[in-house]
Parts: structure tokens; sequence; C-alpha cells
């Protein structure tokens, strides 16, 4: 029989001959017992967006048995701001399909992503994967189409200065070794990553790349493939734990801020999203973008300030967000232009598939090809200090309220832009758009003003979203970009403050 894991990383599905999805509580047992696990590690997201840990060492079958089907107790007012103390106990179930052996542990591990749920024994509805579970339901129901994404994690190396083969400021953009000072750790990471379910498209450096004083910062980037979106904001979540430890490990430092300083490029985190029914994507036919994605990139654009309080959580988000950069401000979507909010990126059109044959004649042209599958939609505002499951929640709702619009294919036709609207030459193209919040606290008014909408089908519930906003108008930071304006000193501090907020 062929084997048709014979090339997955991952140890697990090596071992079981069966995919992640599918792992039931029986082949954790197994794989433990057969492979001498010593160790389970529950994980689970907290309100600060970072992976939490519970360890426990395997005594008996017994045991293990038992933390598996039972779980165990955590304080959830220590975990999120929004839980009283007086009433704050939580169980951690584990979602066995996201069980993956542990890459930097020297007791032999198993790491296994966890839910939260009340004394009732029901899922927390404020929990962040709760929610994204629910905002998922609710676009399939609504739209009878899987909800799918990818993510493209940005991120800066922070190091001693290296004098030899030194890269132009601002001018790292896939570059090799050995003027890539960081691609093999950016392939460890990969590899990591893989070996622990992740989805990895490639990866590269980025543009970004600079000195100051003796301290390097280089610029790379690791995108995903697009997967239905809970298995998204996993794979992500465990990403930035997996490269934040093997930096640990280098003796290197590595951060996801949206701004390191000023004048130089900021880290995103773009999301690109997928509709796909019958193993089609819903996007394109013939093709052209269909009314699907029409009304997706509506619903996007509609409540695309509001998307901001779960993408753009902290006051340095808003130094990345500006004016004539390729991060975006205005809201307004084109194609393969990067000075807008959602961009429709360059896909494989009719007659792709010759391109393999050209350019290497003793193949022939592929006649299974898929043209439109690859091609995607991408929200480009959000950053490293995302919330991962409430952004991929407020996507999903944001396009099922896109289906819900009564005018949602022409609303996005409306905000359609052709040209680069920093261009001074566009200005008036510009002029008519609305725009990004340029803060925090308008981040906030704008999720109070279109909070119905994510608390609409039950998806988000209210207390989160008052937490949410109580936290968000809290950095009290309307003026802070002007304010701080062009003094470095200053931003240097903000941003040594959230240099390790999700």
């Amino acid at each position: 029989m062929e084997n048709n894991y014979i090339l997955n990383p991952n140890p697990l599905v090596q071992f079981l001959q069966k995919e992640q999805k599918d792992f039931t509580k029986a082949d954790i047992i197994r794989y433990v017992t057969e492979n001498e696990i010593e160790m389970i590690n529950f994980r689970y997201v907290g309100g600060d967006g970072r992976l939490k840990t519970l360890n426990f060492i395997i005594s008996s079958l017994e045991h293990l048995d038992s933390i598996l089907t039972y779980g165990e107790r955590v304080d959830g007012s220590s975990l999120f701001p929004y839980i009283e103390a007086g009433s704050s106990d939580l169980y951690v179930i584990p979602r066995y399909r996201t069980a993956f052996l542990n890459p930097f542990s020297q007791i032999p591990a198993i790491d296994i992503l966890c839910s939260y749920y009340t004394k009732e024994g029901k899922p927390l509805e404020s929990a962040p994967e709760y929610t994204l579970r629910k905002a998922h339901e609710e676009f399939k129901k609504v739209t009878g189409m899987e909800f799918q994404a990818m993510g493209e994690l940005e991120y800066y190396v922070i190091s001693e200065k290296e004098e030899l083969f030194e890269t132009a400021d601002q001018r790292g953009y896939h570059e090799s070794s050995p003027f890539c000072k960081w691609g093999d750790f950016r392939c460890e990471c990969m590899r990591a990553i893989a070996q622990a379910g992740g989805k990895i498209k490639y990866g590269h450096s980025e543009v970004g790349n600079f000195t100051i004083g003796n301290t390097q910062y280089e610029q790379n980037e690791i995108e995903f493939l697009p997967v239905n979106i809970e298995e998204a904001a996993d794979q992500l979540v465990i990403a930035k734990w997996i490269m934040r430890t093997l930096a640990s490990q280098y003796g290197i430092d590595l951060t996801f801020a949206p701004k390191i300083t000023a004048g130089k490029a900021g880290s995103g985190l773009h999301i690109h999203t997928r509709l796909v029914k019958d193993g089609k994507n819903m996007y394109i036919a013939d093709g052209k973008l269909t009314d699907n994605a029409l009304k997706a990139i509506a619903g996007i654009l509609d409540i695309a300030g509001s998307l901001t309080a779960f993408g753009n959580t902290n006051p340095t988000s808003y130094f990345r967000l500006v004016p004539h950069q390729e991060a975006p401000t205005n809201i307004c979507w084109g194609d393969r232009n990067r000075s807008v909010l959602v961009r429709v990126p360059l896909g494989w059109t009719e007659g792709a598939e010759k391109m393999v044959s050209d350019a290497n004649p003793l193949e022939k042209a592929d006649a299974s090809f898929d043209a439109g599958i690859k091609q995607t939609v991408e929200f480009r505002c959000p950053d490293g200090s995302a919330d991962l499951y409430l952004l991929l929640a407020g996507l999903a709702v944001a396009a099922r309220h896109g289906f819900e619009m009564q005018d949602g294919i022409q609303y996005a036709k409306d905000r359609y832009v052709s040209v680069n609207i920093f261009d001074d030459a566009h200005k008036a193209t510009a002029d008519r758009l609305s725009h990004l919040p340029a803060s925090c606290a308008e981040s906030a008014e704008c999720l109070e003003k279109q909070r119905s909408i994510y608390e609409a089908h039950g998806v988000f519930s209210k207390n989160m979203v008052d937490g949410i906003i109580k936290q968000l108008k809290a950095f009290n930071d309307r003026t802070l970009r002007q304010d701080i304006g062009d003094d470095k000193a200053r931003l240097t501090e903000l941003v040594k403050m959230y240099m390790n907020a999700e």
C-alpha cells in the first residue's frame, strides 16, 4: 500500500498513519506508550494571546487516560481580565487533533492545545478559541462555505552587528546568505513548526534590515498555507511560541512588534482568506472574482475600523499604520495594489499550467491544473499584536456580514481602487475614502459603534467586547502619535514597552 504520510514532517502523523485532524485519545495513548513519552503538556491561550502551560508527569496508564479524559482545573481570573475571581474555576480539556511532539523538552513530551469549559461543562462563551469556532459555524450556516485563512508572520531578529557582507539599509527582500544572517535560524524554525503540524508555504528574508549602534535588526517572514480558520489560529500561536523559544536558545531576541523605529519597515501579519465549497475556491470563476468574493470584501471593508480592535491591539500598531508606507490607512481594495487595505494578489490564471512546460521542455502541461485554487484575498492591516483567535473570528464575522448586507456587491465595487492612493496625483481618490483608526482609542470607538455585528448570532460575548473596549481605552493614546512625532528616543521607549506584547 502506498504510504501517504512518508513526507509528512509530523512524527505523530508518520507513526499513527493518519491526519492530525483524525487523532483520537487512543492514538495519543498508543504513541505515548510506544515511544517512551514521559510528560503531557497542556497548552492554552490566555487573555494576553500567549500560550500558557500545565505540565503532567505520567505515572501510569490510568493516570494518562485520566489526564486526557477529564483535563484539569485552572484559575480563569488569572488568565482573562473579564472573569471574576469569585467564580473563576475553569476546566481545560485537550483537543487531541492538536497534539505534537515538544521540540525543546529534555523530557520526552507531547503537547496538546486545550479548550476552556465552565463548571457546567459548557464551552466558555468568551474564550477566544470558542469565539472563533462559533464565528466559523455561523459563517457556514449563512453561506454553506468553509472559511479558510493563512498568515504571513513577519518578525525581526535582533543580534550583535556583523561587519561582513552587510546588506544596504531596507534592501533585504528575499536576500540569501551571507547577506541574510538568520536564514538558517528561519529554516530551523520552519522545520520545528512543520513537525508540530504547521502547514508552511515558504520562508524568506524581508525588506527590513538596519543597525543601531552595535545592534543589528533583520526582518524575515514565514508564510503558511490556507487551512480552516480554527487550524490557522492554532498553528500561528504554536509557531510564535516555537520561534521565541528557539531564539532564546540561540541567545538572540526576536520580536513580532509592529514598529521598531521611525523610517524603517514595520512588521505586519497579513491574513489571506479563501472560501471553499466541495474542494473549489469560491472566490474565483473563469479567471474573475465572483460575487461571493465581492460580498466577503464588502463585509471586511464595512467593519474594517473595528477589526483593528483584534488585529492592532497596542499603541505601536498605529505607528505602522501611517500614510505613504506599504501598511494601509485607507479603507478600499484593489488588484495587486499594496497601498490598499484588502488586496487581491496575483493568482494563477488560465494557461498558467503551460509555464512549467515552457521552463522545462521535457515536461508536458498538466491538464488537471486548477488555475483558481490558489487565489486568495488579503487583509493587510493586522500585525503581531493581534489576538489570533479573535482576529480570525472577526474576519469570519465580517465576511458573513458581507453576505447579509443588502448592497454588498455594489458597496465593494464603489471602493475599488486601481491606483496608488499614496501618490499625490490621486489625492482626490484618497480623500473620498474612509480611514482606519489612528489609535487604540479610536479603535475602541469603532468597536463600540459596530459591536452588534460581532455579538449577532451569539458569536462574541458582551463581556468580552466590554473588556476589549476597556483595555483599548486604557492606553489613552489618542494623540500619542502626534505627541511623539519624530522623537526616536520616545518611540524607542514605547517599542521596548510592547516588544513582546501579542
